[in-house]
């Protein structure tokens, strides 16, 4: 199916973690599209990633961005426009669970807050003018996190109850301007970070298997390559006519019933 997204300038935050990152993988689809991958992050890996597409032929920028600073964002979507002159739809992929538990200092609440949801608030702000223009349209990476809690992580938590929040509010806000919004939400997705995680535990490989039994739709974890697919169908004229939904791409982790994971080998 040609998702219509050839040339359109797709900005992708949180786009330069590792490789197999679901950021990364992003990108590298978007590019798959014919579409044009904009990476904002502050991880210098995102020169390498950009000029990596370019080598194989296809038009990509990096803007190096602490997304917790209001001016550097700005500044991000000031550079992507002189380039480009447009952009046609904004991916907020940032997400870090730093564990700001309720142990943790106002300060660190208040940075889990900033990376993981202010940031969304600021590019959407600063980007709006331009998906005005293109009728673009939003797509915020959530997390069940929001919906399940998980413990020992209240930032984290709160910031992406924010970001469902923000989805539903922007689908309200911006219909009158042709604008979707709409999330993605994930629970388990074996990432290289989820990966280095694991290795910190004396016994994760045992904690690897319960966690995958834990998830109703063949015992696995999300892929990456899954989200993305996901993604790129969501920001596409294929989905125009979807905004402020909720899209789980989970393996039916948050809603199916708990007794299916007795009948996972």
């Amino acid at each position: 199916m040609d998702l219509n997204l050839k040339n359109k300038i797709v900005v992708v935050s949180g786009s330069a973690g590792k490789e197999g990152s679901i950021g990364e993988t992003i990108i590298n689809r978007i590019a798959d599209e014919g579409a044009i991958p904009v990476l904002v992050d502050r991880n210098s890996r995102g020169f390498a990633y950009a000029e990596n597409l370019q080598k194989k032929g296809i038009d990509s920028l990096f803007v190096q961005t602490d997304v917790t600073d209001p001016v550097e964002i700005e500044n991000a979507v000031k550079a992507i426009v002189a380039k480009y002159g447009r952009i046609d739809a904004v991916i907020n992929n940032v997400g870090v669970n730093d564990g700001a538990g309720l142990d943790a200092t106002y300060e660190q609440f208040m940075d889990s807050l900033k990376l993981n949801v202010v940031s969304y608030f600021l590019l959407v702000k600063y980007a709006l003018p331009y998906l005005k223009e293109s009728k673009g349209n939003i797509l915020n990476i959530g997390s069940k996190v929001a919906l399940t809690g998980q413990g020992g992580t209240s930032g984290y938590a709160a910031a992406k109850g924010g970001v469902l929040g923000l989805t539903r509010e922007w689908a309200v806000d911006l219909i009158q301007f042709g604008i979707r919004s709409n999330a993605i939400i994930i629970a388990e997705s074996y990432t290289p970070a989820y990966e280095d995680w694991i290795k910190t535990l004396a016994d994760g490989e045992t904690v690897l298997k319960k966690i995958n039994k834990s998830i109703p739709f063949e015992g696995r974890m999300t892929k990456t390559d899954e989200i993305a697919d996901t993604a790129l169908f969501i920001i596409s004229d294929r989905s125009s006519h979807t905004t402020g939904q909720f899209v789980f791409v989970d393996g039916g982790y948050v809603h199916l019933d708990r007794a299916l994971i007795n009948d996972v080998n």
